[in-house]
């Protein structure tokens, strides 16, 4: 699951972060309006937080512009103002869901993952594929029953395989799921070593099939 956090209170958005990352998802980070939309338009989120008053660009026009461009993410307003009518306002701009300050973050946590669910890919809670499963909830990874422990990165990559049911997952598109602005340039053979990890991590027979000059997929 990959996440924008558009704030820009500094210390909150990067602790923010932090959380979000323990919790298993890539998350990218900017500090105004203006570079929320440029993330926002190159890249594929499942989820933005969005504050309300930010410097650049208003997060009002922000999200009336994603809206507009038909963004895929899901948008979350998070807001110091949270009275009723400031709460209608965001959602009629064409946002998700609403969350006023001061937020509780294993709430926020929560809000994430359900509207990351509601898009259309990411569905169900449990991704299967032979006798391999992972569990969004819980991020619990298993084989035969068996629990294997993996690496945040090692985990989205995972979840990025599971999630196209045995199509081809191209590389770059590995490197989008698994890798955010924590790591600003992500060595080129980064998703070679993941899948290597998971490789020897998941145990014979191989599941993760090499697709030469393309990316990776369930075999």
């Amino acid at each position: 699951m990959r996440v924008l956090i558009v704030e820009d209170e500094q210390q909150l958005a990067d602790a923010t972060a932090r959380v979000l990352r323990r919790e298993g998802m890539a998350v990218d980070v900017v500090y105004d309006g203006l570079s929320g939309l440029a993330h926002a338009s190159s890249r594929d989120y499942d989820v933005i937080v969005l504050d309300r008053n930010l410097p650049e660009l208003d997060g009002d026009e922000l999200c009336a512009a994603l809206v507009h461009h038909r963004t895929r993410a899901k948008i979350l307003i998070v807001t110091a103002a949270g009275e009723l009518e400031a709460r209608v306002a965001g959602l009629e701009l064409g946002a998700d869901d609403y969350l006023a300050k001061p937020v509780a973050l294993p709430e926020l946590v929560a809000r994430i993952r359900t509207l990351a669910r509601r898009r259309g890919e990411a569905q169900t809670d449990v991704l299967s594929w032979r006798d391999l499963t992972l569990d969004r909830r819980t991020r619990v990874v298993e084989r035969n029953g068996g629990r294997i422990m993996v690496s945040r990165r090692e985990y989205l990559v995972l979840e990025a395989l599971l999630a196209a049911h045995g199509a081809v997952v191209e590389t770059r598109a590995l490197l989008e799921a698994a890798w955010d602005d924590a790591v600003e340039y992500p060595a080129p053979n980064s998703v070679r070593v993941a899948v290597k990890r998971l490789r020897r991590k998941l145990g014979p027979p191989d599941v993760i099939e090499t697709v030469a000059g393309s990316g990776y997929r369930l075999q």
